[in-house]
């Protein structure tokens, strides 16, 4: 079977432009959002010793640090990961028991 027409429409070409050097492009706001997790998490670690907010914000905080771009604050997303880390210390320092998840409760 061969084709004798070609299938495209001349009339329907349209030239690729870019886009204007001018348009800025969508700033990603992850490291922003896991670095005010993270800090949330923690203090709730902190306060009500959930031992799972503290490794959920460990959690955050990594997640914070590796999408970090070079001109993000440092210290900011380095004081939420040692926040975080603190917040899992102390919660094993206050009962060194293992951690129950929270939806084992549901279940008995």
């Amino acid at each position: 079977m061969q084709l004798s027409a070609d299938p495209r429409r001349a009339d329907r070409e349209r030239r690729y432009k870019p886009p204007p050097p001018t348009s800025a492009p969508a700033e990603d706001l992850t490291t922003d959002y896991m670095n005010i997790l993270g800090m949330v998490f923690s203090m709730c670690g902190l306060m009500m010793r959930l031992k799972w907010c503290a490794w959920t914000a460990v959690f955050c905080s990594s997640i914070s640090f590796a999408n970090s771009r070079v001109s993000d604050d440092t210290k900011q997303i380095v004081s939420s990961f040692m926040l975080s880390i603190s917040a899992v210390v102390m919660s094993y320092l206050q009962n060194p028991a293992p951690m129950t998840p929270p939806w084992a409760a549901l279940t008995t």
